[in-house]
């Protein structure tokens, strides 16, 4: 008989080794990371701004992460797993902190933001130098000179956010592959869903704080504390603006290395959930290492790494729906990773203000439905043909209101010479053409054409710059200055005019709304549909396979999504721009206005495409699984037993073939 200490010492470890503890563990690791990954989506506009670069430079930059991932996903998943799980965890959570602080580096090596302007922010002699004068001279271009642009673009610091973001990527890689595997193995089968619904919760819980963050950093002057803020001629909604982008990712790292404390103190086993005797235990622990020496009687840490995948890409479930989340991922990268640009470009609103928005508007809803998902998949008990057939109809509903984004439109911003004509009833013009750009009213004024310094006059129209607007002279400071005695503006007023492009028109404030509230319904459908959905890929491999299944589906979504999507994406977009912004050595630098209508064009109907073809893959696997006879409930106890002696099986049979078709076969009948 033990001696009651020991019991009580046993029950005390096994209290603090359950599966609980490291789901709470996980969970934070997954707020954090998802915290890191949202804000940095959400500060891909100020670093373009910053560093004036194009945005497919910008979707290289945002691409990293995935390539940092995919080097080492794949070896990660398996060997992972014969490694201390929650070690190698959080040691990517470490990892993933040093990432983040990289990237905030280039703030404390470079100089002040310089942002392109034609005027001074006081009242002086010089600022009236820009204005129109008919006496100046062309000495005002700018005279191309490469050492200019190399001092400018501050010797390619943006390649210290690119390599900060890859080793960000590094670091996430064990995360998710491993935290799942040690769920599956040690959790019960019917609790499963539950937890993975509440981590993916904790992906919704750290975007929500990462928002919130980004919209507060994004109201701070990138160098605040060491300029004049009064200075500035620009406003929030300016395409000139940067954000303190530098703050969160600080915080970011600073989050991210103190969740990962935690994984270190964490056991490399568990016993299996609901085994809470001592004798339970007992027998669970000798059967482990009884399944662990069968399965290394003939398999070394290697030997098994290529009949696992051969066993994988035989399974068409696995392959097809490794393929339905290619076209998938491709399409949210899209939706996801340019929302705020293109929100800011569609409907005039700060960066600030949009990326509040879309964290009140869309997050709630994900989480919810995450959970209200786990939680039907738990208490229905759901096999796996049902869930995939839930998971299709949900999708296809959420993609069907996904087209409402079209009725939500509104047009370009009404500037002189580059969506309109000079004249009061604002001729659209659906491309940039140069010549347009000066009027019979500027002509003789010798203005710069190129630099985008807008001003926006009393009749409604907006101008590239004061001079171009004909203005004369100016009165007040920063960005109170106002414009007087504009010839190019035609109104019954003062013909005079402020800092900043004209505000769009109320109706886009009303439409703005209807995205959002038709966004919130769709939100909640398709958190509604992951879970089940996940479970289809989880349920459809055998179970020493899972880890390295969930490893090599993610490794497929970096090769074919995350890594060539933001790229191409962002290469399409700057085909939309209407005019770039120049450097002070006259080469082009970041985009400061878009042609809205082909953004929109391309920001709705690429996604639409490629999620469309990817329902018509989802219908091969519902017919699959039609000739498969899934089981009816059975009691967890028999299920894992018998998944237990067919694994110990197997590792006496290994050198024999067999048929793909049997093996799938086998591991559909495993109730979900």
């Amino acid at each position: 008989m033990e001696e009651p200490g020991k019991r009580v010492a046993t029950r005390g470890v096994t209290c603090f080794s359950k599966i609980k503890m490291f789901l709470l563990a996980l969970t934070g690791a997954y707020v954090a990371k998802s915290l890191s990954g949202i804000y940095m989506n959400s500060m891909l506009t100020q670093i373009e701004r910053q560093f004036n670069i194009p945005t497919s430079i910008v979707g290289f930059i945002n691409g990293s992460f995935e390539i940092g991932n995919l080097l080492f996903i794949i070896f990660v998943s398996y060997f992972g797993t014969k490694l201390h799980r929650p070690i190698v965890i959080g040691v990517g959570c470490v990892v993933m902190g040093l990432g983040c602080f990289l990237i905030s580096l280039p703030h404390f090596l470079m100089g002040r933001y310089e942002y392109e302007k034609t005027i001074s922010p006081s009242n002086n002699l010089s600022s009236n130098s820009f204005l129109c004068s008919g006496n100046r001279s062309q000495t005002l271009t700018p005279t191309p000179d490469p050492k200019e642009c190399s001092k400018e673009i501050k010797s390619l610091m943006w390649i210290y956010v690119m390599v900060g973001n890859l080793i960000r990527g590094i670091g996430e890689t064990p995360i998710m592959p491993l935290g799942i595997s040690y769920i599956e193995d040690f959790a019960k089968s019917e609790n499963s869903p539950l937890y993975i619904a509440i981590l993916e919760t904790g992906k919704i819980v750290g975007p929500l704080i990462g928002l919130l963050l980004a919209s507060f950093c994004t109201t701070l002057y990138v160098d605040i504390g060491s300029v004049n803020t009064d200075d500035l001629t620009i406003a929030l909604t300016d395409t000139r603006w940067v954000g303190a982008w530098w703050i969160g990712f600080l915080i970011c790292a600073g989050v991210n290395v103190l969740t990962s404390i935690p994984f270190f103190f964490l056991p490399k086993t568990l016993p299996k959930e609901g085994l809470e005797d001592n004798a339970d235990v007992t027998k669970s622990n000798e059967k482990e290492k009884h399944r662990e020496k069968a399965m290394g009687k003939k398999r070394g840490i290697t030997k098994d790494f290529l009949p696992f995948m051969k066993s994988l890409f035989c399974n068409p479930i696995y392959v097809l729906f490794t393929l339905i989340s290619v076209l998938q991922i491709n399409s949210f990268i899209i939706t996801f990773t340019f929302m705020p640009k293109y929100l800011e470009q569609q409907y005039g609103k700060s960066t600030a203000e949009i990326i509040f928005l879309i964290g009140v508007y869309s997050l709630p809803p994900i989480c919810i439905g995450y959970l209200i998902g786990g939680l039907i998949m738990k208490k229905f008990k759901i096999t796996v043909k049902k869930a995939a057939y839930i998971a299709f109809c949900l999708s296809l509903i959420e993609y069907l209101l996904f087209f409402l984004n079209f009725m939500w439109t509104c047009d370009n911003f009404p500037v002189a010479g580059l969506t309109t004509s000079y004249e009061h009833e604002r001729i659209q013009q659906p491309l940039y053409v140069k010549k347009n750009v000066l009027a019979e009213c500027s002509k003789t004024c010798n203005c710069l054409t190129k630099t985008w310094d807008p001003v926006c006059g009393d009749n409604g129209l907006s101008y590239m710059s004061a001079c171009l607007a004909g203005c004369e002279n100016s009165d007040g400071t920063g960005i109170n200055m106002v414009f007087q005695n504009c010839s190019c503006i035609q109104s019954s007023g003062s013909s005079s005019a402020v800092l900043g492009l004209c505000n769009k028109s109320p109706d886009c404030t009303i439409k703005l709304q209807y995205f959002l509230i038709v966004s919130v319904f769709s939100y909640f459908i398709f958190s509604l549909a992951v879970i089940p959905g996940y479970m289809v890929l989880l349920r459809c491999t055998k179970s020493e396979e899972k880890s390295l299944g969930v490893g090599l589906h993610t490794f497929f979504i970096r090769v074919f999504g995350g890594i060539p999507t933001p790229i191409y994406f962002g290469a399409l977009i700057d085909r939309t721009c209407l005019h770039w912004g120049t450097l002070k050595c006259g080469e082009p630098g970041a985009c400061r206005m878009y042609d809205i209508n082909e953004y929109r064009r391309i920001y709705i109907g690429l996604p639409a495409a490629l999620r469309g073809s990817s329902y018509l893959v989802s219908i091969f696997i519902l017919k699959l699984l039609r000739k498969f006879q899934l089981p009816e409930e059975t009691d967890s106890s028999e299920t894992e037993l018998a998944e237990m002696k067919l694994t110990e099986k197997e590792s006496e049979c290994m050198d024999v073939p067999r048929s793909p078709e049997f093996e799938n076969n086998r591991e559909l009948k495993t109730k979900l």
